[in-house]
C-alpha cells in the first residue's frame, strides 16, 4: 500500500530506470531489483511501485529507511489490498469498485488503481433494485479508462510484462479488446522504433531485445518500420511547411505530424488556413506524394485512401518528395 502522505514519493520502474540512465528492460534484466537490500515493492501486484525515499537511499549507498507502519484513513490500497480489507475475492472487488460511492474516490498512482482506506472500510452497499424484467447493457460496460490516459497505462503494464497480450490489457483496464490491441501495438512499435533508430537494428532484433515474443509483434514490427521512415521524413516535411508559410498560405510554419492510419504507410496533412490559399489542405503520402484536400477538419479522408483526381483533389508535382519550391509552383497552378 501507499502510506498516507507518501503518494508524491511513488516511483515506477520507468522512473527508476530513468534515474539510472538505462532502459526499463535493462533494469529488469540486470537483476538489480532482486539485489540484497533493494527496497521491496509497495504492493504485490503485477505493476511494481516503489517508495522514492527508499530507492534514493539505496542508490546513494545509505541505509534504507523504514516505512510508517500505523494504519491511516488516507492510506491508498490497491486492488488486492482493498479486496482483503473488505473480506472478498479480488474479482468481487472488481464489481464493487464500479459503484459510484467507490469509483469517485479512485486514485491512479503509477498507472495502478488505488482507493483510500476509509472508503474501502466504510463502504455500504446500496439497496438492490427490484427486478423489473427489463434487460439491456449493464452500467459501466464501456471502456473504463479514458483514451488520453490509456497509452500511459498500457506502457506501465508493458514495463512489467513484455509478453503482455491484448486480453491482458482488457482484463486489467476494462477496455474493449480492439482498443487494447491498438494501444498495445502502438506502444510496442514506438519502443521498437526507438531501438531501431539508436542501434540500426531490425524490427525483429528490437523486439527480441525488448523481450517481446515474436508471435505478438508482427503488426508492431510493421508499424515500427513505418514510424522510423516517418521520423526520417520530418526534415523534408518541415521544409515544405516553411515554404508554404513563406508563400503566405499558412499562419505558422509548424511541420505536420506523421500519421499511420493504415499501419504500414506514412501520411501527413498540412492545413492551409489562409483565405488566399488555393486549397483547404495538402496531404502527403510516402507512396504517392502530394495532393490537395477539400477538408481542413479531415484532410486525410476516410481510411486515408488515395483518391483519383477530381473536384477539389489535385495530384501535385512529381515524385514522392518534390522540392518545396516545385510543390508551391504546382499548387499555384491549381488556383
Amino acid at each position: 500500500m501507499i502510506r498516507a502522505g507518501r503518494r508524491h514519493l511513488v516511483r515506477t520502474l520507468a522512473d527508476i530506470a530513468a534515474q539510472q540512465g538505462i532502459a526499463v528492460q535493462t533494469l529488469l534484466s540486470s537483476g538489480r531489483l532482486k539485489a540484497e537490500g533493494f527496497p521491496a515493492p509497495l504492493s504485490a501486484g503485477r505493476t511494481r511501485l516503489y517508495d522514492g525515499e527508499q530507492v534514493d537511499a539505496y542508490l546513494a549507498g545509505h541505509p534504507v529507511p523504514e516505512l510508517p507502519t500505523a494504519d491511516h484513513d488516507e492510506d491508498l490500497l490497491d486492488r488486492q489490498e482493498a479486496a482483503a480489507l473488505s473480506g472478498i475475492p479480488p474479482h468481487v472487488w472488481d464489481r464493487r469498485k464500479k459503484t459510484p460511492s467507490v469509483n469517485e474516490h479512485l486514485v491512479l498512482v503509477g498507472g495502478v488503481e488505488h482507493w483510500p482506506r476509509h472508503v474501502v472500510r466504510d463502504y455500504t452497499p446500496a439497496p438492490r433494485p427490484r427486478p423489473s424484467g427489463g434487460g439491456g447493457r449493464p452500467a459501466g460496460a464501456g471502456d473504463q479508462v479514458p483514451r488520453d490516459l490509456l497509452p500511459a497505462r498500457v506502457a506501465q503494464l508493458l514495463d512489467d510484462d513484455p509478453a503482455l497480450t491484448a486480453a491482458g490489457v482488457t482484463e486489467r483496464l476494462g477496455v474493449h479488446r480492439n482498443t487494447a490491441q491498438a494501444a498495445l501495438t502502438q506502444c510496442r512499435a514506438e519502443r521498437m522504433a526507438d531501438l531501431m533508430e539508436q542501434r540500426g537494428a531490425t524490427a525483429a532484433q528490437a523486439a527480441a531485445e525488448l523481450g517481446y515474443p515474436a508471435g505478438l509483434t508482427r503488426r508492431a514490427g510493421i508499424l515500427a518500420e513505418a514510424i522510423v521512415r516517418g521520423r526520417q521524413a520530418r526534415p523534408y516535411l518541415a521544409d515544405v511547411a516553411r515554404a508554404l508559410h513563406t508563400r503566405g498560405w499558412t499562419t505558422t510554419d509548424t511541420p505536420p505530424a506523421i500519421e499511420h492510419p493504415q499501419g504500414d504507410e506514412c501520411f501527413a496533412a498540412l492545413v492551409l488556413d489562409s483565405p488566399t490559399a488555393p486549397a483547404a489542405a495538402l496531404v502527403w503520402s510516402e507512396h504517392h506524394g502530394w495532393r490537395t484536400s477539400t477538408s481542413r477538419r479531415h484532410p486525410l479522408g476516410r481510411g486515408a485512401a488515395w483518391p483519383p483526381p477530381g473536384p477539389g483533389v489535385r495530384h501535385l508535382a512529381t515524385g514522392t518528395t518534390p522540392d518545396p519550391a516545385d510543390l508551391v509552383k504546382a499548387l499555384e497552378s491549381t488556383g
